[in-house]
């Protein structure tokens, strides 16, 4: 049972990963924080290995193959995401380019890792896809008109950097120990950053309890929790199923906006959502079958 519920763990705190974003953006530039983000989840997973022993990768391709994944899963996602939508990329067209991050690791997958997806899968993902579509519809139509190349093309390079990087972790990470491989990936994730935060922004981060409750949330609740369980599923299911659950986050995003923010909820908003849950679920439910 709990096996079954990690997914929906998943899915739960990487959502709140959205709220946590809206929470700092008045008091913070985008890339500093995650700076911070990255600095202070890179302490937390050392003090968590130092505390249990766990083994550090052996040898420099290890480290290589632990340091490029996070570059791809942290850094190019996270700060293409980060940079596009505070330079101006609406939040719904955002989500809709990540949204085809599952196709693609799904149109990837037996080419590079010889994982097959079968036609009980692909109705899935695109169940997902299209509630995804449904439930970001609301937005979508003022959205476009706001469209601006510079962001649409970060956001873009961030899905590739997040279905990239999930590959790459499933083809090299099967036998690193958690922690310390998410430790080297956060590493490698702050040395791509650093240099471009100190280049295009002014460091800009305010001792406000918005600015401080996000920062701890997002480094612990989402980096070392969200990233943790990420890797684990990475390594325990298909690539494809793992892409799959990503068609959960906007229901739940909506929902918490919903709770939190006194956003509105319509009818074809709400179809969205079942329709998103019973992609999401076909997907994975054809992953067990085919024993991944």
């Amino acid at each position: 049972m709990l096996a079954r519920a990690l997914p929906l763990f998943f899915v739960l705190i990487w959502s709140t990963g959205f709220i946590a974003a809206r929470l700092v953006a008045p008091y913070s530039d985008p890339l500093t924080f995650l700076c911070y983000r990255y600095a202070l989840t890179v302490v937390a997973f050392v003090l968590i290995a130092l505390a249990v022993g766990a083994p550090w990768p052996r040898g420099l391709r290890a480290w290589a193959n632990a340091l490029i994944a996070g570059v791809l899963l942290q850094g190019i996602y996270l700060g293409g995401v980060f940079w596009a939508v505070n330079d101006g990329l609406p939040a719904g067209v955002a989500a809709l380019v990540v949204g085809l991050q599952p196709l693609l690791t799904a149109a990837l997958a037996f080419p590079l890792l010889g994982e097959t997806v079968g036609a009980r899968k692909w109705v899935g993902i695109a169940l997902g896809f299209g509630g995804a579509v449904l439930v970001l519809e609301p937005r979508l139509a003022v959205d476009m008109a706001e469209l601006s190349v510079g962001p649409l093309l970060a956001v873009f390079a961030a899905m590739l950097g997040i279905t990239l990087g999930t590959i790459w972790q499933k083809r090299t990470g099967a036998a690193a120990d958690i922690r310390t491989n998410a430790a080297v990936q956060f590493i490698g994730a702050a040395i791509v950053t650093v240099p471009v935060a100190l280049w295009l922004e002014s460091g800009r981060f305010e001792m406000t309890w918005q600015a401080w409750t996000g920062l701890l949330w997002s480094s612990l609740g989402l980096s070392v929790g969200a990233i943790s369980l990420l890797l684990f599923l990475i390594r325990r299911g298909s690539v494809a199923s793992v892409a799959s659950l990503f068609y959960l986050v906007p229901p739940v995003v909506a929902i918490l906006a919903y709770l939190l923010f006194g956003e509105t909820l319509n009818t074809l908003q709400i179809v969205g959502m079942a329709v998103a849950v019973a992609g999401v679920a076909i997907a994975s439910r054809s992953g067990r079958a085919a024993g991944t």
